[in-house]
């Protein structure tokens, strides 16, 4: 079986190259030129670019085919505001350059959009936004000519109070989005309200990938052992073109659980890895330790040695 870690968003190792660097409303309010305050809006989002693209040649030169965009590059892009503004025509050249870098070195790019994108709510404005959010999504994609099949990863939702309501709902709402945007969109479980079990209801039904995240199920598993359920989190992944995906993330403390620690506890991963090991011909791990980069140097050199580990290249390994 073959492992291929990744890191999210940002590198602790490369300097200066924040790839969600920003401007408020407010910020831009103040400016009274409308036209001039976009143009510094399209720098800000230019700079990101660049710095992502500096990040994907920081990936490359470090062996690493695993990584999660910032989905903050362009600044106040759905700001109801700002809804005449197109922010991808002024930035075809900086995406460009990144499609034809990852045409050269291609890498598994997904993302990850933020808590507040949530489909299974009640509200129809919420929905909406949310919507907005992913129609974003897909466009940077497509900006950059990445395929958008499973590139987002979301969590389920609220509970709302009736977990198997807020399920329902989901599954009423999905009927609403389009499939271009279905197609995109991957599942996880979280740490304090949909299990693995719940998260299986809709991805089973709904012909969705779900994406394992351990550490949430350690915080959040209502009694369920995750074992029982891997052979079914493998096959909705069955119809995608790429690998099963999951995360991994250590508690920072026994008080405080649910955060992530600056780094993956080597053994903890060890003994999740020899447990499916067999299962699957290649499994794509996101790291989501605070140290990113830094997180899965450390976790490569504190594998090496491991029993049944043989290293491929700096972020990749075989475990026989």
């Amino acid at each position: 079986m073959i492992v291929k870690l990744g890191y999210v968003a940002m590198s602790v190792v490369l300097q200066n190259a924040s790839p969600s660097q920003t401007m408020t409303f407010a910020q831009f309010s103040k400016i009274k030129d409308r036209e001039a305050a976009i143009r510094k809006l399209e720098r800000i989002a230019e700079s990101n670019i660049d710095h992502c693209l500096r990040l994907l040649k920081h990936n490359a030169g470090n062996q690493i085919h695993f990584f999660r965009l910032s989905s903050r590059l362009i600044p106040l892009a759905n700001h109801e505001e700002l809804l005449d503004w197109d922010y991808i025509k002024p930035l075809k050249e900086s995406f460009k350059k990144i499609a034809d870098y990852l045409n050269q070195y291609p890498m598994r790019i997904d993302f990850h959009p933020d808590h507040f994108v949530v489909l299974n709510t009640p509200n129809k404005e919420i929905l909406s936004n949310a919507l907005k959010t992913l129609v974003m999504h897909k466009k940077l994609l497509k900006g950059m000519e990445i395929d958008t099949e499973h590139r987002c990863v979301l969590h389920v939702g609220g509970g709302y109070d009736d977990k198997e309501k807020a399920l329902e709902q989901f599954i009423h709402n999905w009927g609403y989005i389009q499939p271009a945007i279905q197609n995109m969109i991957m599942l996880e479980n979280d740490d304090t309200t949909f299990t693995v079990k719940e998260t299986l209801y809709l991805c089973e039904k709904l012909g969705i990938p779900m994406v394992f995240d351990y550490h949430h199920h350690l915080a959040n598993h209502e009694e369920e052992e995750w074992q029982e359920d891997w052979g079914r989190i493998v096959s909705t992944w069955k119809t995608s073109p790429l690998p099963v995906k999951m995360h991994i993330s250590s508690p920072r403390s026994e008080k405080e659980y649910r955060a992530h620690a600056d780094f993956v506890d080597p053994e903890m991963f060890l003994e999740f890895i020899n447990k499916i090991k067999g299962t699957v011909p290649e499994v794509h791990c996101m790291i989501e330790a605070k140290q990113k980069d830094a997180a899965l140097f450390r976790l490569m050199e504190d594998l090496l040695g491991s029993k049944g580990i043989k290293p491929i290249d700096q972020s990749s390994f075989v475990v026989e």
